[in-house]
């Protein structure tokens, strides 16, 4: 069970994610809440009351017997696995002002229930399954305004990172060595997702990994090399999405000339940073370039090993493991690029202060890393409240690890476990390498 947390702390984290919610989406008219009907976005008038739908009907409905605050439409309207993805633009929606006054009066009665110093187990983890669950959305604004091309975001949080950005490349490997390492969250993590149940032995053969996320130089290389149209490169279906999708290139890059390319950010277009991580990538792009360059994709137990793993004083891996590639110590911005306060990716050699045990640079924060491996149950693993969270996407997706720029730090932690289709690539993510 989740360890208890402050009444105080729950209404900070529910407020700070809610002044997140309305930075992204305040600029914006009422077209641009609708959108244009996209397979990798929602119509962001509905993800707004899709939120408060969330935290309502798991928290007031279905614990403690309240009434939905718009009544039965609430169902019809907002249910995000009853209602199919493409009819979510021709409902019925809220205007936007009932949108924003339903998000505030389930805010409300959220707050109203917290008494006393410390919440029960079952609030803390329901609380936070509620705010994490904003977090995932908040970032999903942030890559539909990239997506649709929207202006860049006005964030509270954001700061100046020139000197991130001029950290330059980190090359080199970790080698980490072999032995039985826990994959998966212990029983007494202070809070998990339900795919992260539980902790199990897998054994590991000695690897050298990437210190740091492959670069939009390396990956240049790739696409200057002709990668994109070497059918021998890709998979038997990551060759079929390239044909259809018509890709030549990342999906953001813009060509400049010979060996020049611009990249777009938001409704920015700038010279294409080259120690930056590259971005936006799918699984299909990052197996393609890794046969390319003769390396490959870490699998899933490789890639926590290597950020959160210690070696033992007989040279093997070390049964213990910590939290994060740094410790126990939650994230600061002198460890991760995360909570969205540099509006973008910094160096790969940045941020030296969150390096794993054995060396590994950014492995959370700056861009999600794709791995080798499909998303699946771990042994022991039953559903939470939210039972469709993990269960309905096994073996349809590939797991990502580590979070992006965009990602909440409070959210984020090492055994933390996304899943994406193998061809999305509106997402924050990239890629490290491991020697073959």
């Amino acid at each position: 069970m989740t360890a208890p947390v402050s009444t105080a702390r729950l209404i900070d984290n529910m407020q700070d994610a809610r002044n997140r919610t309305l930075e992204l989406v305040r600029d914006l008219d009422d077209a641009q809440l609708m959108g244009p009907k996209l397979p990798t976005v929602n119509p962001m008038r509905w993800e707004i009351a899709h939120v408060a739908y969330f935290y309502e009907y798991f928290i007031l409905r279905q614990l403690y017997g309240h009434e939905s605050v718009i009544g039965e439409s609430a169902d019809k309207l907002y249910d995000s696995i009853a209602i199919d993805h493409d009819l979510r633009w021709d409902l019925p929606l809220l205007t936007r002002a009932e949108t924003l006054s339903y998000l505030q009066a389930v805010y409300d009665r959220l707050a109203e229930r917290l008494e006393g110093g410390m919440a029960t187990e079952q609030d803390s983890f329901i609380y936070q399954f509620g705010i994490f669950h904003e977090d995932m959305h908040t970032e999903a604004f942030l890559w539909a305004r990239q997506t649709l091309s929207y202006p860049t975001p006005v964030l509270a949080v954001a700061t100046d990172v020139a000197a991130e950005r001029a950290r330059g490349a980190h090359p080199g490997w970790a080698e980490v060595p072999g032995g039985t390492f826990q994959l998966g969250a212990p029983r007494d993590a202070p809070f998990l997702f339900d795919n992260e149940k539980w902790a199990h032995p897998v054994a590991l053969e000695p690897f050298a990994i990437a210190k740091a996320p492959v670069t939009n130089r390396a990956f240049q290389d790739f696409v200057d090399d002709g990668g994109y149209g070497r059918e021998a490169l890709w998979t038997a279906d990551g060759w079929t999405w390239r044909r259809k999708a018509g890709a030549e290139h990342p999906v953001y890059w813009q060509r400049n000339g010979p060996g020049d390319w611009l990249v777009r950010r938001f409704d920015r277009t700038l010279p294409l940073p080259p120690d930056e991580p590259v971005i936006h990538v799918n699984w299909f792009e990052a197996a393609a370039y890794c046969r390319w360059a003769g390396l490959r994709l870490p699998t899933e137990a490789e890639w926590e090993a290597a950020a959160l793993g210690e070696p033992a004083a007989d040279g093997t891996l070390s049964p213990f493991k910590r939290r994060y590639p740094w410790g126990a110590a939650p994230p600061d911005p002198s460890r991760a690029n995360l909570d969205g306060r540099a509006l973008g990716p910094v160096d790969v050699a940045a941020l030296a202060a969150g390096d794993s045990a054995f060396g590994c640079r950014q492995m959370l924060g700056n861009v999600w890393e794709w791995t080798a491996d499909t998303f699946n149950a771990f042994p022991g693993f039953a559903a939470d409240a939210y039972k469709e969270y993990s269960a309905m996407l096994f073996g349809d997706t590939k797991v990502l690890r580590g979070g992006a720029w965009t990602t909440r730090g409070r959210m984020i932690h090492g055994t933390y476990r996304n899943y994406f289709e193998a061809h999305r690539r509106d997402v924050f993510a990239g890629f490290r390498t491991c020697l073959p």
